[in-house]
């Protein structure tokens, strides 16, 4: 046996192949097979004292585990990953909903940190922090100019690029957050007052949402963003389809555009909001032949509404099991274009040293009973990844003709409507992609900067705007927007869809910044083609 330090690689090891062997027997019955006289054990254990010990050069054989680990899981599907120590706590907190912190979001202004929103109900929001506000202390740590950039670790060759932005961004943060109940006293200087305020503030809970946008449409038609499948999303979900509903709502467009998944479970619970009781929502099954059933309940506030569930090729795994369900059952309409396809469960198994895999350990079924897995090797090609740019050159993300199905995995609906498996939720309304929209990084590359500098001197005023005023009336003589194209100095003219582009997304930060994301879903998607195509349906039905 290897003594001292040798012995955490050796842990790690026998961790990865434990791990392995639980996820095979998701169920745990087959205990007996953790203690079986299996040799791979021995042989990891082996291998590292070698290379410990023996290696003509000082390896890091904790990095080597961790790459060893990666490969392993590579060779099983595209969905197996292994989470280092230092990303698992990021990872989880995003999809718990909530991290510790101070509560506030930040841009980076003339070299100090300037506060763009304060989360309502957080720390700093009941410690009296502003939006505007310049954080240049947090506890012993100056967070402004080449003090920032040194406690960052920014080198010369870095200043000014996105790399040195997300370095000093980290930092911040490190500075920041810590652990719950804790104090942080933090220095500001006030634009407003002219003054710097010492505040102390208690680190808490604060929520990430995963709802983060909702709003009437028109008198009847709500909307509801759904950016993941979090631990919180189903009470943002309720809460945002309660005050539709009380508000006249009638009809749901469902954004999952984007959405990558997250927890099945929660996915469920939102499913079971538009399902009559005892409708079948979703099945796994394992390598035994196990299968889970999940049923509707009697629960669901908009079971007698109309839904349209908006997806496009990089919605996938509980975004995909939504649509499924309610396309399998009949109910709604998915508008959009193909989905990712991912058929694939996984779970979480921790290894022990704050590292974890997540394993595959069934796969889903929608209520028809197709897979919408799409193919993958096992010997890790690259067909898989490049998917996306095979969409592109088949024509498939600007013409519904051009999707290829299976017609040997062809399912029937309980109403006749003919649906496909084998890669991912084929829409009922086809929207292609928007090619006329014209993208020219010269025209945004200084607008979350310009947004904030306007906000920060025109903050009193701005406040005093509505949301749905700001909407239809903020900067109709374009005013403002020339002051920004003014600032670019470009050395040609703007073109009139460029410029239409453009005034549009230059109106949507202005209102995430003063309203929150629903008030830049509420600009966007004036000209957004799938909602004008839910509009069009909803009347037409």
């Amino acid at each position: 046996m290897i003594k001292g330090k040798a012995n955490l690689p050796i842990f790690i090891g026998l961790a990865v192949a434990i791990g392995i062997l639980i996820g095979s027997s998701i169920n745990f019955k087959n205990k007996a097979v953790l203690f079986s006289s299996n040799t791979n054990e021995a042989k990891i254990k082996r291998l590292i004292n070698y290379i410990q010990y023996d290696y003509v050069d000082k390896v890091n054989t904790d990095s080597l585990l961790d790459d060893a680990i990666t490969n392993m899981l590579v060779k099983l599907d595209p969905h197996s990953v292994y989470i280092p120590k230092e990303e698992l706590k990021q990872v989880t907190e995003n999809m718990q909903g909530k991290f510790v912190g101070i509560g506030v979001t930040f841009l980076m202004h003339e070299d100090s940190v300037a506060v763009t929103s304060v989360i309502e109900g957080g720390p700093s929001y009941k410690a009296g922090i502003k939006a505007g506000d310049r954080i240049i202390i947090a506890g012993k740590d100056s967070l402004f100019g080449e003090s920032i950039e040194k406690k960052a670790g920014v080198k010369e060759n870095e200043k000014g690029t996105l790399l040195g932005s997300r370095k000093i961004s980290e930092a911040v943060m490190n500075s920041l957050k810590g652990e719950a109940e804790t104090n942080v006293l933090v220095s500001v200087y006030r634009r407003s007052t002219n003054e710097i305020l010492n505040i102390p503030i208690a680190r808490d809970e604060v929520p990430i949402k995963s709802v983060p946008g909702y709003y009437m449409i028109n008198n009847k038609l709500g909307y509801i963003n759904v950016e993941r499948f979090a631990r919180t999303t189903y009470l943002e979900f309720k809460l945002a389809l309660n005050e539709l509903l009380n508000k006249g709502m009638t009809s749901l467009v469902l954004d999952l555009r984007g959405n990558p998944g997250g927890y099945m479970d929660i996915a469920n619970d939102i499913i079971d909001e538009f399902l009559e009781d005892g409708k079948l929502i979703v099945f796994t099954k394992n390598k035994n032949g196990e299968v889970d059933k999940s049923y509707a309940t009697e629960k669901g506030d908009f079971e007698e509404g109309k839904v349209f569930v908006l997806i496009d090729q990089n919605s996938a795994s509980a975004s995909e099991i939504v649509a499924g369900a309610l396309q399998d059952n009949d109910k709604g309409t998915i508008v959009g274009r193909r989905s990712f396809g991912k058929g694939l469960v996984q779970q979480e198994m921790d290894l022990g040293d704050g590292s974890a895999v997540r394993l595959t350990t069934s796969r889903y079924y929608t209520p028809t009973g197709r897979s919408i897995q799409k193919p993958y090797s096992h010997n890790n090609d690259n067909s898989y990844s490049s998917d996306y740019l095979n969409r592109i050159h088949n024509g498939e993300l600007v013409s519904k003709d051009s999707i290829k199905v299976n017609d040997t995995l062809k399912y029937t609906t309980p109403k006749g409507k003919v649906v496909y498996g084998g890669g991912g939720i084929i829409p009922d309304v086809f929207v292609p992609v928007d090619t006329t929209r014209t993208y020219n990084n010269r025209y945004y590359r200084g607008l979350n900067a310009f947004v904030f500098k306007y906000i920060d001197n025109h903050r009193e005023e701005l406040n005093e705007w509505k949301l749905e005023d700001f909407v239809t009336n903020f900067d109709k003589n374009e005013k403002v927007l020339n002051l920004y194209l003014e600032e670019l100095d470009l050395k040609n003219p703007i073109g009139p869809k460029s410029k239409e582009d453009l005034k549009r997304y230059f109106k949507a930060f202005f209102a995430r910044d003063l309203f929150g994301q629903t008030g830049y879903f509420m600009v966007t998607q004036e000209k957004d083609n799938m909602i004008l195509k839910v509009i069009e349906l909803d009347s037409n039905q």
